[in-house]
């Protein structure tokens, strides 16, 4: 019998991986079952069959040598076998045989009338105990193979159990730090707001620089609230129509203009007017998460550069950069570089899908302390 151990594993864990042990365990149990019997069964047909005709075929053969015995008037010299035993019957005697195949006496019986009375023998009775002998062997074989394939099962259990349990535990992982990343992005403008709005009631004086903290606190709440709405209710039932992409990107700049200020980043602009077929709040999400990664990457005083031209979009940053081997797994989801910054990992991964979703070209170049570059080619 196999265990396999469970450590380390919560509730819906325990409970994902012991339904996948009972599923599989039973269903194999019932196969396993049902072969060993369907086996068994066709083996016991094979084997009965087998002693019938080895008992017919050594009954023919002493009534071929009683009959030749008496026809040609010489001495009946019967075989010695130590796999049967046999039995003539006389006319004369009495006896409880009678012509046919049974068992008696944990024996096989075979009960012929083929002689013909000659030699004055009516019955030729031949028997054997190997039968039940080889059906017991075939039953502890049937349940030796049986075991064997459920001891293999098991094995295959404990590797099929850690490949199962892998991106549950992988997945598992992960949503629990996106909650404590989304939980920390949360509390960051939530305490901005509470102390902002405290100061402004306390002075009883709304001031400029007030308003602006409770402004960028609510945008990063906001859009926290996108990102999220997007990945649970990705579809969408908001029409398609042609849109004018220079007209979405300068309202996402202006939308990040406090935050940007905030930091003393400048964001140039160079853009052209360019049409896309497409949902609005979709396409203006993918540039609002760029910008405001960007943004959030990006070192105090220094520069964004955003360009529309030829149908290609560029958003250029002079931040933290990334590792070139870690280019490759930045759109997935959960999935953060750096530590320097907030995020929770979802940002890049939905403009990844965006991009699938509208045949948009996305790359990306980046180099560490130097800064990123992402690039979009709708054309």
């Amino acid at each position: 019998m196999f265990v396999v151990k469970v450590i380390n594993l919560n509730d819906l864990e325990k409970r994902s991986f012991y339904s996948f042990v009972a599923l599989y365990l039973s269903s194999s149990l019932v196969f396993v079952l049902l072969s060993g019997f369907w086996y068994y069964s066709a083996q016991k047909n094979a084997l009965e069959n087998e002693t019938y005709y080895k008992l017919e075929h050594f009954a023919d053969r002493l009534s071929g040598l009683i009959i030749n015995a008496h026809m040609m008037g010489e001495k009946l010299i019967l075989p010695t076998t130590e796999e049967f035993e046999y039995q003539l019957i006389r006319v004369d005697e009495k006896t409880e045989y009678k012509v046919g195949y049974y068992e008696k006496k944990d024996a096989k019986v075979l009960v012929t009338d083929a002689p013909r009375k000659h030699l004055n023998i009516a019955y030729v009775v031949v028997s054997t105990k190997n039968y039940f002998k080889n059906l017991h062997e075939l039953q502890l074989y049937v349940l030796g193979m049986m075991s064997l394939v459920f001891m293999f099962i098991g094995i295959v259990l404990i590797f099929l159990s850690r490949l199962f349990m892998r991106p549950i535990r992988t997945r598992i992982e992960q949503i629990e730090s996106f909650i404590q990343d989304v939980s920390h992005e949360l509390n960051t403008p939530i305490t901005a707001l509470k102390m902002s709005a405290s100061r402004a009631i306390k002075k009883e004086v709304y001031d400029k620089k007030i308003l602006t903290n409770i402004s960028i606190s609510t945008k990063q709440l906001e859009t926290i609230y996108n990102s999220l709405t997007y990945l649970n209710f990705s579809k969408s039932t908001e029409a398609s129509q042609e849109l004018e992409v220079e007209t979405i990107i300068r309202r996402v700049v202006n939308y990040y203009s406090e935050l940007s200020s905030a930091k003393e980043i400048k964001v140039d602009v160079e853009l052209e007017s360019f049409l896309l077929t497409g949902i609005e709040s979709r396409i203006e999400l993918l540039f609002s998460n760029l910008l405001s990664n960007a943004i959030k990457y990006s070192m105090p005083e220094t520069t964004i550069t955003i360009t529309l031209k030829d149908g290609v979009f560029t958003i250029k940053d002079e931040g933290v950069g990334i590792a070139k081997e870690k280019l490759e797994a930045i759109f997935e989801l959960y999935k953060r570089d750096s530590q320097i910054a907030g995020g929770f990992g979802v940002g890049l991964n939905i403009v990844k899908q965006i991009c699938d979703e509208y045949k948009i070209e996305v790359s990306v170049k980046s180099e560490l302390g130097v800064g990123s570059e992402f690039r979009l080619a709708f054309a």
